[in-house]
């Protein structure tokens, strides 16, 4: 069953349980729809005011572009634990068969994947989020503002659940050029997402 069908109550009781899925990514794609959903509010409370009638289209574009994210984001909790089922089989296959380096090697890339994208979806999110705080109102940058701390949060788990996976890879010139696609991000969006944050909070 789809882990998007699931309450809330019962999704944080899975993470809490033995259980491999859903965990770090998952619960980093959860995170990071939560932040640029808050984006999307800031943008509801300003469509439709007069004092905000000259950025009504770019926001309403904004607006857009987050419920994608925030829809991508989503699928991302079901696409990291459907990619986690073979990896989790491939563990089990006896260290003397032949095959086994091969098969754990592409499962360990396909379960780097999807952190990957939440961490891209998530930086993304970022930079809609500074639009929201710069041109939404007023009353709502402090939600902007609690996106963009959600979203640092959730690109931060996004990259170790790829490092988690890059650092069992034969492939070592593989993982070190995605480990530094991850690195890159991390150093770009924290500073980044600290900057917004900081910026809201000096002028409420």
């Amino acid at each position: 069953m789809s882990l998007l069908k699931v309450s809330v109550t019962d999704f944080i009781n899975q993470i809490a349980s033995k259980t491999s899925v859903p965990g770090g990514g998952g619960a980093s794609a959860l995170v990071a729809s939560i932040g640029i959903a808050l984006g999307d509010m800031v943008g509801e409370f300003t469509v439709g005011k007069k004092k905000y009638a000259d950025v009504e289209y770019d926001i309403k574009s904004l607006m857009e572009q987050a419920k994608e994210l925030q829809n991508k984001l989503l699928q991302c909790i079901d696409d990291d634990a459907t990619a986690f089922e073979p990896l989790a089989k491939a563990y089990a296959i006896p260290k003397e068969d032949p095959n086994r380096d091969s098969v754990m090697e592409e499962c360990l890339r396909n379960a780097a994947k999807v952190p990957f994208e939440i961490l891209q979806l998530a930086a993304k999110a970022i930079d809609l989020q500074e639009e929201f705080a710069n041109k939404g109102s007023k009353l709502m940058i402090s939600d902007a503002a609690t996106g963009v701390a959600l979203l640092s949060g959730a690109m931060k788990g996004a990259a170790v659940n790829v490092k988690v996976n890059t650092g069992l890879m034969k492939d070592r010139q593989y993982a070190k050029k995605l480990d530094d696609e991850v690195e890159a991000y991390i150093n770009k969006y924290t500073k980044k997402s600290d900057m917004i944050y900081l910026e809201v909070i000096s002028r409420l």
